[in-house]
């Protein structure tokens, strides 16, 4: 109140200082609510029915509600939260398809990770049993329980893929020669995953046979590189391979592109698989591999299997595009 008595024109206070009463507050509210209303209602399709508003006070109705949010990565409902295992294998991949918005191409590109490319992901670890061998007893004995477990799905008809890698010391000096490859792993389940010192033992003749048996399928990241080093440097061909970053861009779709493991992980299971240089770029040909160098070893054989079933569970981007085409020519 001025010192007159009479009330001051509300052009000489701010906006932002105003305090409307409650009454004042609803009408607002309402009015703004009409006036959404309004204009949503000229959107609407034929057969779409309007929201009805409350007869209370309470806030109205605004249209659509937000997106539940996800659960939390502690919560026992987050897919985060799972263990990874034989059980919920293929009905993660299968959420993870279904989840998963269309792009320009039609084609499937995970949503978890899409949105939140800049969180940090829980690490993905293999959980199972590490069989380390470092002599050639030991490492024939990991090869023939690898084959005996080959020849049990064949007999089942069950589609045999192998995730392999190898490791080798790196070199530090320009023009020095690489170093022979030390380590391979392979993992064939959510079980178990082989790591070989091939170093120290050589290659027996059983895990030979068991690299150039063509009726199962050796599956990684640039797997065709790791197959050559092979090839040079103990002259045993591995057959049957399947490149991750080929396949992930048939089933994917969208620009091609040169996918790592570590961003197929990302994209696919929103986990972050480590790669911490003094264990990348350690020595492989140590006398004794340490815990660490076991678990990143097992774990990158182990995502590269199981990237291998969750991408071979989604259907090719082209058929799902030429579906889509087919929808929308009927439709108009």
């Amino acid at each position: 109140m001025d010192s007159g008595g009479k009330s001051a024109s509300f052009s000489s206070i701010p906006d932002w200082d105003w305090e409307p009463t409650d009454q004042e507050s609803i009408d607002a509210i309402e009015a703004a609510f009409s006036l959404a209303e309004s204009v949503s209602a000229k959107r609407r399709r034929p057969n779409h029915h309007p929201v009805r508003r409350s007869s209370g006070r309470r806030l109205p109705n605004w249209g659509n509600s937000p997106p539940p949010r996800a659960p939390a990565a502690g919560s026992p409902s987050s897919p985060i939260a799972k263990r990874i295992n034989e059980s919920t294998l293929f009905s993660d991949a299968a959420a993870a398809r279904s989840s998963c918005p269309r792009n320009g191409n039609s084609s499937f590109v995970p949503s978890p990770c899409q949105f939140n490319m800049k969180a940090r992901y829980p690490l993905m670890n293999f959980g199972g049993r590490i069989v380390y061998s470092r002599t050639f007893s030991e490492v024939e004995k990991a090869a023939k329980e690898l084959w005996e477990m080959v020849q049990v799905k064949k007999q089942s008809m069950e589609q045999i893929s192998l995730g392999l890698d190898i490791e080798w010391r790196p070199t530090f000096r320009r023009g020095e020669a690489p170093k022979k490859a030390a380590v391979m792993q392979i993992c064939a389940s959510t079980d178990h995953c082989y790591v070989m010192h091939i170093f120290h033992s050589g290659i027996p003749p059983i895990l030979q046979s068991l690299l150039e048996d063509s009726t199962s399928i050796k599956v990684g990241v640039c797997i065709a590189n790791d197959a050559s080093k092979i090839m040079m440097d103990y002259n045993v061909g591995i057959k049957e391979l399947e490149d991750l970053s080929d396949l992930a861009n048939v089933k994917l779709g969208g620009f091609p592109k040169k996918w790592g493991l570590a961003s197929l992980v990302e994209t696919l299971t929103c986990k972050q698989l480590a790669k911490p240089g003094k264990i990348r770029m350690g020595n492989w040909e140590t006398n004794v591999l340490s815990k660490e160098q076991l678990r990143y070893a097992a774990t990158d054989a182990f995502a590269s299997w199981y990237l291998y079933q969750v991408l071979r569970s989604f259907p090719d981007a082209a058929e799902t595009q030429g579906v889509d085409e087919k929808v929308n020519s009927a439709q108009s």
